[in-house]
């Protein structure tokens, strides 16, 4: 069913790079909410005729910690809508400002100003998306109701969270196993505790490719180039389960917030972790870090009084498309040194591939279990230009973050936990090719389901994702 609310501002888009490329297109062709007028204010806009003559407007600026307010001053006005699809812009100054100016906010991810992910004075425990996330933990109780701001809200994080909320109701489904009829009554911890689930995976893989090889010096990717570095730069994070028996090499603890999640001393892009999804089967993944692995290990703790009771460990585990994972390994021999040519795959992409974004529910009864989006690069161009499937996932993502934020106004500052999952995802669905649900016998020990329960714990312990 579709709806259409209210919405008279401007939406101003801060960055011009695959996914706001990805994006517009799709705003200008949905029935959601009404549009306007289009602002994008980037420091490089290039190839934006198609854009222009659909009458989006282009400001070629810098926005700088000392001269953003100045320029923005020029553009929003009470009841607009600052969407932030930048890299080196601060996420939290951008909120800040929105709030004060009674504008609404969305972001794909907690952004510092330039240098921040690699700041000489900051120990590493401070460099993680943890820590971005605990200032803005911070913003968030300042502020306190207001404006909505939609916080980490693309594919992953953003969908991924949603995603999982549906794939637990699904997995629930399969092992008979009640659920209240209200959705927004669902204690997403206890389920997760009931059904057994010991380890979540935010499982991608990317099989799309181009018959244009990757060449040397050169990083290739089908998102953002700047974007996957400076994640994978960053050190690897897991929310940290209870079922977790041995401590791993090189891991941390941080000593402020909640400590749902632990950090390893390794940049998040050297970490791989043995995973599963439809494309393929098993695969090696890279544990890049991501907000939702705070911000899910949030929603999933449970606690009788102060005492914890049950969390499930969870990561992101990313096989990104094979140049990209190419162009990873060439980066780390170079000592993080970035290539001089960059190329982000879309209309050379071969007619072949897609992209598989889900979560891997592992321990249960069923034994994992995965559920998410399987989209085609074939489907993604058939739906709209500028996309190939991950992008498109990415901009669905958006998208629906943008109409949830429209239809509900003064929210303050959320995160995806705290969204409507089904609204969301009936927004998005249109975008995010087939919906899976499968159910696999994979381990990462190798061993054979069966169906005793004896011994699980010892089988998804995280050391053996790591073990090879």
């Amino acid at each position: 069913m579709k709806h259409r609310v209210r919405f008279s501002g401007h939406l101003i888009f801060i960055g011009f790079g695959s996914i706001t490329r990805a994006t517009l297109p799709l705003l200008l062709r949905q029935d959601h909410v009404p549009v306007n007028q289009i602002t994008v204010i980037a420091p490089v806009i290039e190839k934006n005729i198609w854009f222009k003559e659909r009458g989006i407007c282009f400001v070629r600026k810098a926005l700088t910690e000392h001269t953003f307010t100045q320029t923005l001053d020029r553009f929003i006005k009470p009841g607009d809508f600052i969407v932030n699809l930048s890299v080196e812009v601060s996420s939290l100054a951008l909120m800040t400002y929105a709030f004060g100016k009674g504008a609404l906010y969305l972001d794909t991810c907690i952004e510092p100003w330039a240098g921040g992910y690699d700041d000489p004075s900051l120990d590493l425990s401070h460099r993680t998306n943890y820590a971005l996330r605990y200032q803005m933990l911070g913003l968030r109780k300042k502020l306190g109701h207001g404006p909505t701001a939609v916080v980490a809200h693309g594919a992953n994080p953003g969908l991924i969270t949603h995603l999982l909320k549906a794939g637990l109701v699904e997995l629930a489904v399969q092992l008979n196993h009640r659920l209240p009829q209200n959705r927004e009554g669902v204690d997403w911890a206890r389920l997760c505790m009931e059904t057994g689930i010991k380890v979540i995976h935010f499982a991608e893989r990317d099989t799309q490719r181009s018959s244009r090889l990757k060449q040397d010096d050169e990083f290739v990717n089908t998102w953002s180039v700047e974007g996957l570095i400076s994640e994978g730069h960053q050190p690897a994070e897991l929310g940290w389960g209870t079922h977790e028996r041995t401590w791993p090499t090189s891991a941390r603890r941080h000593r402020f917030g909640s400590r749902n999640a632990i950090y390893l001393e390794r940049p998040s892009a050297t970490v791989p972790v043995k995973t599963w999804t439809p494309l393929g089967g098993p695969c090696l993944g890279l544990m890049i870090t991501h907000h939702e692995t705070a911000s899910t290990a949030d929603l999933l703790t449970l606690k009788d009084q102060q005492k914890l009771i049950y969390r499930p460990t969870l990561h992101y585990a990313y096989h990104p498309c094979n140049d990209a994972l190419l162009s990873i390994h060439e980066l780390i021999g170079r000592d993080w040194q970035s290539q001089q040519q960059q190329r982000i795959l879309n209309g050379e992409i071969d007619s072949i591939g897609a992209d598989a974004l889900g979560v891997l529910l592992m321990g249960h009864e069923l034994n994992a279990y995965w559920f998410g989006s399987v989209l085609t690069i074939d489907e993604a161009r058939a739906l709209l230009p500028f996309n190939n499937a991950t992008s498109l996932q990415v901009a669905a993502g958006v998208l629906s973050g943008i109409v949830w934020a429209v239809e509900n106004p003064d929210r303050g500052i959320v995160e995806p936990e705290h969204m409507d999952y089904e609204r969301v995802l009936e927004v998005a669905r249109p975008y995010l090719g087939t919906l899976v649900g499968k159910q696999t016998d994979w381990r990462p020990t190798g061993a054979v389901h069966t169906c005793s329960l004896d011994g699980a714990a010892d089988d998804w312990q995280f050391e053996h994702f790591t073990r090879f």
